[in-house]
């Protein structure tokens, strides 16, 4: 069983969203355990305080480091050791290797979230492994960022999700954006599915969702495509392809 724990001060959210659809789905079936965990339930006074002025003085507040400290060690004692991250704006900014990293290293990650000015840098110096940031901007807390990590890694668990092809076919995979998808009906305001996607070839249908993929990477995400290997036979043949489409287009 793969094991997320989240120290929050939004437990009963948090935990409503983690309990929700294909993750709820795969507790019910002990594939995952994801519980979140109300930190104000570790403090040592009675007001349920959290949070104090900064040492140095400016504006805001400081998330202390006992009452997370006590959070993460009744985890630590109730499960075992995990690999802890603090959501932070400092931190690497995630990306799906990661999520692939942290599903393949650890079977156990504590996830913590900040709020205010941030937490006290003794916390993050004693029992923090690593920061990871969702991107170049702040929130108002680390829920929403713990809540995305999770998600990352927790449908790459075996079991999860029906089969390996669900995600290894998705964008940034293997460096590529995803291929456009299609539904019924056929046509819709006008607009009518590929006629490649209806023909029942499945050869032509992997090309052009090969050859999609690297058009979109292309257009989208110039610093992806710039690291692709495009070297196979297959793929310059659809590079000369798609030169061949766009060219008129000019």
């Amino acid at each position: 069983m793969y094991e997320i724990d989240i120290m929050t001060l939004f437990d009963l959210t948090v935990g409503d969203m983690m309990n929700e659809s294909v993750l709820g789905r795969a507790q019910e079936r002990d594939i995952l355990r994801i519980e979140a965990h109300q930190i104000r339930d570790y403090t040592l006074n009675r007001q349920k305080q959290v949070d104090d002025y900064p040492y140095g003085g400016g504006r805001g507040a400081v998330m202390q480091a006992d009452p997370l400290y006590q959070c993460w060690k009744h985890i630590t004692d109730t499960y075992g050791p995990g690999h802890t991250i603090y959501l932070s704006p400092a931190g690497r900014t995630f990306t799906e290797t990661d999520a692939r990293r942290l599903r393949d290293d650890y079977c156990h990650l504590i996830l913590v979230c900040g709020h205010y000015e941030g937490i006290d840098e003794r916390f993050i110096e004693e029992c923090v492994d690593e920061e990871i940031s969702i991107g170049d901007f702040v929130l108002t807390g680390g829920e929403l960022p713990a809540m995305v990590v999770a998600d990352a890694v927790a449908r790459l668990v075996p079991g999860v999700l029906s089969d390996p092809e669900c995600f290894e076919n998705e964008s940034h995979w293997n460096g590529l954006l995803e291929y456009p998808q299609y539904s019924r009906p056929e046509e819709w305001h006008g607009r009518r599915v590929p006629d490649v996607l209806r023909s029942g070839n499945h050869k032509l249908v992997e090309q052009w969702r090969r050859k999609q993929s690297i058009l979109r990477t292309r257009l989208r995400r110039p610093d992806l495509y710039a690291k692709l290997d495009l070297s196979s036979k297959e793929d310059q043949k659809l590079l000369r392809e798609l030169e061949a489409e766009i060219e008129p287009e000019k």
